[in-house]
Parts: C-alpha cells; structure tokens; sequence
C-alpha cells in the first residue's frame, strides 16, 4: 500500500457513517432492522436482489449501495478486528491476515446479479479466524 493509507478511526470515518446512514434509512424507511450481524446481510442481499428487480439506473441507487456495501465492511470489522483502509478515495476492509476486501465495490456487484455481501463476509471472517 501506499503512503496516503490511512488507517482507523480516520479511514473509518466515511465507511462507519455511510453503514450508519443505512442501518437509520432501512429502519424508518423500510422497517428492517439492521444489528451489524452477518445474519443479517441475508436481509441487505435480498433488499439489493428487490431493487435490481425494479430495474432503476445505477446512478439512482448508487448511494444506498455505497451504504449497504458499507454496512458489510463494518460487519466484518466489527466480527474479526478488522480495519478499514483508504487510498485514493476508495474503501476496503484490511482483516487480520492482511487480506484486503471491498464490501462497497461487492454492494455494486450484487446490484448486478453478481455478488453477495453475505458471502463477502463469510469468505473474510473465515480467513481472519
């Protein structure tokens, strides 16, 4: 990595706030509640397959999956000990073993038929153990 790294609670800053801005929208907005659990990214998986269902433009959701990829990052952090990394205005979650893992860029992936934030995290809180 480079020099611009940063690590928490700097680097965290806007991740912790976006996962925040989710977990508050999903609460008042829709009524799920979100307890940073890895059970309960079954719930954001299913809320990002609803939304691409509906088939709005990308720029349209961009910042709900920024959030719900977020909540993901904080998920795994919150579970391993993680912490989160920046460089160059990107995000990633760096667990433990120094593996580096970017729940937001996955958010986006789920948002096209091909990811799964609960995988993600599956797959990095079962490196970091």
């Amino acid at each position: 990595m480079t020099a611009q790294q940063e690590t928490r609670p700097t680097a965290a800053a806007k991740p912790a706030r976006w996962a925040a801005d989710a977990v508050a929208t999903m609460r008042e907005g829709a009524r799920v509640r979100l307890d940073y659990s890895a059970q309960s990214l079954w719930r954001v998986d299913r809320m990002i397959e609803e939304i691409r269902r509906e088939e709005p433009p990308y720029a349209a959701v961009e910042s709900v999956l920024r959030g719900f990829g977020a909540y993901a990052g904080e998920v795994i952090v919150r579970q391993t000990g993680a912490e989160w990394w920046t460089a160059g205005g990107d995000h990633w979650v760096r667990t433990r073993d120094g593996r580096l893992w970017d729940p937001i860029d996955e958010a986006r992936r789920c948002f096209g038929g091909q990811g799964s934030l609960r995988l993600l995290c599956r797959d990095a809180t079962a490196q970091a153990g």
